[in-house]
């Protein structure tokens, strides 16, 4: 079978947030031993893997992602990445709907490549900051939040765009204070930049220490800045090394993420 490996929220190979994806046949049954052993080998941060879905039901596909370590409940850029890989081989076009773990996701490829994802809005809940977090981060949080049981991170206002750039995290106390891991975000220094708000993201808890651009984050830092500014349509830069934008727009209980991607690796999956 063929696994692709695909750069999510860039037009541009060796950037953004690389994941690999395979497409099974409406019959293949692996057990998730199997998709956790293809995760850890490519070792990236996830790995997705979509099946044709059962006719009649309320989405043509179904989808799950693997981090090196763990299944996840939510992942914005493989699934990007799938719909991606669906639309370039034309296997699928327009508006895919899959069922995943998180509820129904909806994708949408637009005429100029980019792709709209429909995600559920991450419940943010303001928290106490846990003792050791500033420590563990290198900065001092303005505030906390809570974001829920399918994000499962800490979203961390700091105080300026420079102090997010600059974290060098303590990964392994960072781990014993989330269930996921930690989101640190801060309002952009210059929005003639060409984004509204930065963010880096890390995971340690999952096996990804740091996570280039994570789509899922986006479902939190979508709201928490739409409150802030007032608006409802934003872009995000993830300051990770490779960077990428997620264009973001608030729709209540929904968020929608846009971006586009490019295929890097098309290649053959030789072990059975």
């Amino acid at each position: 079978m063929r696994i692709r490996i695909v750069d999510a929220f860039t037009d541009r190979p060796f950037t953004g947030n690389p994941a690999a994806v395979v497409l099974l046949d409406a019959d293949a049954a692996p057990d998730t031993s199997w998709f956790q052993r293809i995760a850890m080998e490519m070792n990236l941060s996830e790995t997705a893997f979509a099946r044709p879905a059962a006719p009649g039901g309320p989405a043509g596909w179904e989808l799950r992602w693997f981090t090196p370590t763990t299944e996840v409940d939510m992942c914005g850029h493989a699934t990007l990445a799938t719909a991606h890989v669906l639309h370039t081989t034309k296997t699928a076009s327009g508006t895919v709907r899959f069922t995943a773990r998180c509820g129904i996701l909806t994708t949408t490829t637009h005429p100029d490549g980019a792709i709209t994802l429909d995600f559920p809005t991450a419940p943010l809940t303001p928290t106490a900051a846990p003792a050791g977090l500033a420590a563990a981060l290198g900065a001092e949080p303005v505030c906390v939040h809570d974001t829920g049981a399918h994000v499962g991170d800490l979203l961390v206002e700091l105080a300026d765009e420079a102090s997010v750039r600059a974290l060098a995290p303590d990964l392994v106390t960072l781990a014993g204070l989330s269930r996921r891991g930690v989101i640190a975000t801060a309002a952009a220094e210059d929005p003639s930049r060409g984004y509204d708000f930065v963010s880096r993201g890390f995971f340690p808890n999952v096996g990804i220490d740091e996570d280039p651009v994570t789509g899922s984050a986006h479902t939190a830092l979508a709201p928490f800045w739409s409150a802030r500014f007032g608006r409802d349509e934003l872009t995000g830069l993830q300051a990770s090394a490779r960077t990428g934008l997620v264009r973001t727009s608030l729709r209540g209980d929904r968020t929608l993420l846009t971006g586009k991607a490019v295929t890097v690796v098309d290649g053959e999956l030789l072990t059975p």
